[in-house]
């Protein structure tokens, strides 16, 4: 099965899912209307693609509800802005549903979420319609450059000092 959420830096998103059992995870581009966007543009905030990343996972091994579990746990839903140092709409969150039940699963958990907390959710939720996968340096990168992969998580703030 497959997954999509947009959580900020794709680099930074990459290695928390696959400690979790998620097979393949790829870093790339949804939610603009452009197509083959480009990671300058994207940065850029010239295409409304998110950075996004698609979850390739064996629901046997882990859920939609865990991965739910794993993708709140490792954002600021409460970041209208972007996550961390990352701004703009391209670093927004979004989870891009493929079923009325994928749905039905995070529009609850994003209800329960600011229910329990008081604040409002700044997390789209919208149908998946396309996905662009991002250049091959993009992938991987935490394996490919793990120095400035570490600095990179420490300077955004996802990562203590």
């Amino acid at each position: 099965m497959r997954a999509y959420f947009a959580g900020g830096c794709f680099w930074c998103m990459t290695p928390i899912f696959k400690m979790y059992g998620v097979g393949r995870v790829a870093c790339g581009y949804s939610g603009g209307d452009e197509s083959q966007p480009a990671y300058k543009d994207v940065k850029a905030q010239k295409t409304g693609h998110r950075e996004t990343i698609m979850l390739d996972y064996d629901p046997s091994r882990v859920t939609y509800d865990k991965l739910l579990d794993i993708y709140f746990a490792n954002v600021d839903p409460f970041d209208p802005g972007g996550q961390f140092i990352d701004r703009g709409r391209s670093y927004s969150l979004a989870i891009y549903y493929q079923s009325e039940e994928e749905k039905e699963k995070a529009s609850a958990r994003i209800s329960k979420l600011q229910s329990e907390s008081g604040k409002k959710v700044y997390v789209a939720l919208e149908p998946f319609k396309t996905f662009f996968e991002a250049e091959e340096e993009h992938q991987d990168y935490y394996l490919k450059h793990p120095e400035e992969f570490e600095k990179e998580l420490i300077e955004s703030g996802r990562k203590p000092k």
